[in-house]
Parts: C-alpha cells; sequence; structure tokens
C-alpha cells in the first residue's frame, strides 16, 4: 500500500550553514546540511517531514530553526544540543562544482515521545560516523527497523571523518540495518580503494540492504538489489551549483519509493517486488528533481508543482 500524505517522514542528520564562495563574488550563506536539504526536499514534495538535528541557539541556529519551519519541517527533538552551529564553506569552481571545508560538530538529543510512528527514516551523511552522536543514531534506527522503510545517504564527508577503518566501521553497521543505501561513486573510492565499484556494490548488499543506489553526477544513476540493474541517466540541463543536488536526489527517491508502497513493515518485501520498470521510474523522478536543485543557486530543492 502506497504511503498516505500523511504519513511521518522522519529524517536525522546535520543542519549546518553553507558559506559559499563563488569566483568574483562576496560570500553568501544558506542554510544546508545533508538532512536539513533532504527534510525541506520532503516537504517541499509534500511529505510531513520530521528532522531530527543539532545546531546551537546561537543567530546562525535561529536562523536554520526559522527557515526549516517556514518550510513545514517539523522537530523529532530538541535540536539545541550544540555550543555553536555548524558550518560548511564552500568553494565553487567555474563549473559550479562545489569543494568544502567544515566546522561541524554531532550529538542528538532523544526523540520526543509525542513523535508520530515514521513509515520511512532517512539517515545522512555524519550522523552514523561522528560521535558522540553516530552511538545515539544507531540506536534509534535500530530501534525503528523493521517499523519503517530505513534509508541510508552515505554522502561521505573525509575533511570531517576521515575514510579509515573506524569510519568504513560506522559506514557498514549503519548499512547493516538499512533497506536503501545511496552512495555517491565518489563515496565508493573512498571507502573502499581496493574495491571496483562492482565490488564494492556487492560488498554492500552482502551487508543486508535490498538495493544500493549509486549517484554518479552527469553520468546518472544505477540500482542493484542483486538480481536487478537500473541505470538511468542525469536529467539535461544547465548546471548553476551542485550544492543539495544529491540529498534532493535521495528525497525524491524516498518520496517516489513510498507512492510504490514501500514503507513501512513491509518494506523490504516490496522493495524486492519492484519491477525494472518501476525502478526505472523511481531513478528518473529522483533525477527530474534533483535536475532542478543544480539549475538554482544553493540548496534549492523543488516544489512538487515544479516537476509537473
Amino acid at each position: 500500500m502506497a504511503a498516505g500524505r500523511g504519513d511521518a517522514f522522519l529524517v536525522i542528520g546535520e543542519s549546518l550553514i553553507d558559506v559559499v564562495h563563488t569566483p568574483d563574488h562576496d560570500p553568501v550563506e544558506h542554510v544546508g546540511g545533508s538532512a536539513a536539504n533532504a527534510a525541506v526536499a520532503l516537504a517541499r514534495l509534500g511529505r510531513p517531514v520530521w528532522l531530527a538535528s543539532a545546531f546551537g541557539a546561537d543567530d546562525r541556529g535561529q536562523r536554520i530553526r526559522s527557515e526549516l519551519q517556514d518550510q513545514g519541517v517539523g522537530w523529532a527533538s530538541d535540536p539545541h544540543s550544540l555550543e555553536h552551529t555548524s558550518y560548511a564553506v564552500a568553494e565553487l569552481d567555474d563549473e559550479g562544482r562545489a569543494s568544502y571545508t567544515f566546522d561541524v560538530a554531532w550529538r542528538l538529543h532523544s526523540l520526543r515521545e509525542d513523535l508520530p510512528a515514521p513509515v520511512v527514516v532517512q539517515v545522512s551523511s555524519l550522523a552514523p560516523t561522528l560521535e558522540p552522536g553516530a552511538g545515539q543514531v544507531l540506536a534509534v534506527v535500530r530501534g525503528l527497523r523493521g517499523r519503517a522503510l530505513i534509508a541510508y545517504d552515505v554522502n561521505l564527508r573525509p575533511a570531517i571523518t576521515g575514510t579509515g577503518p573506524d569510519v568504513v566501521a560506522a559506514v557498514e553497521a549503519m548499512a547493516a540495518v538499512s533497506d536503501v543505501v545511496k552512495a555517491s561513486d565518489e563515496d565508493l573510492a573512498g571507502l573502499y580503494d581496493d574495491r571496483d565499484e562492482q565490488a564494492a556494490i556487492a560488498h554492500l548488499l552482502a551487508l543486508g540492504p535490498v538495493a544500493v543506489v549509486v549517484t554518479r553526477g552527469a553520468a546518472g544513476s544505477g540500482w542493484y538489489d542483486g538480481s536487478v540493474a537500473v541505470e538511468t541517466p542525469a536529467q539535461p540541463g544547465p548546471v548553476v551549483d551542485t550544492i543539495g543536488a544529491g540529498d534532493t536526489f535521495g528525497a525524491a527517491m524516498l518520496d517516489a519509493l513510498a507512492t510504490r508502497g514501500c514503507v513501512g513493515a513491509g518494506a523490504p518485501a516490496a522493495l524486492r517486488a519492484l519491477t525494472a520498470a518501476e525502478v526505472h521510474d523511481v531513478l528518473s523522478w529522483a533525477a527530474r528533481a534533483a535536475g532542478v536543485t543544480v539549475s538554482r543557486a544553493g540548496a534549492d530543492p523543488p516544489y512538487l508543482r515544479d516537476l509537473g
């Protein structure tokens, strides 16, 4: 059964301020962070979304709280768990590609007791890899496993966590309790520099998820579940910058999966029952949404009306 438009989506991960430097322009600050971007994207696609995140009570933190609330994002926990709000400095090249440096911390407060039971849980980026919050996140996800679709967007950040054995172990622990793992080709190379891409995908699948989704920027994306392999092109169009593109892709993918009934306790079985044509449509929807985001400055995902 497809997720109802009133069913709750829970997103867990960082919220921060992106300080964006572009050639020949003064820096501009945007609300960002992998989880915050995904939560906004889901809200704009019409999904009731709750965010478990962390930031300070400073001016930047108040801006994050205000802007996300304005987008319809609810708070799954008290986000004021840090002394100051994290930030990322994004340097854009002439083609709009971003490279980052960070000042980031992560700590998660307990989920609200009155939080609606989620049918989808998305864990993003630093949440399972940066202590002291990583252990808290893994415990939350284990508690929800079997009751919701669990999706993990790896979105590796070597500048913060490095890429050593401890990081690989944390990524694999989260992958092992997830139904869908999304990773970029760069994520896979950073985790498994001794394996080619297909070997890395096979390794992740062996940990337990039903499917691994790989994004490759302008080269498109692929879905791999051990029996079905579906690859789709990226959405053609102008590129202003790539900030938030992967987060939008992941959120729109979850929206499309929820429409096809891949939610709740029955999510694993529903994922396995997807046909190649259905998977193609899921990836195409995600690519369309990401294509809108890259056509705009900063992490500015589309509303449902923008996708026709």
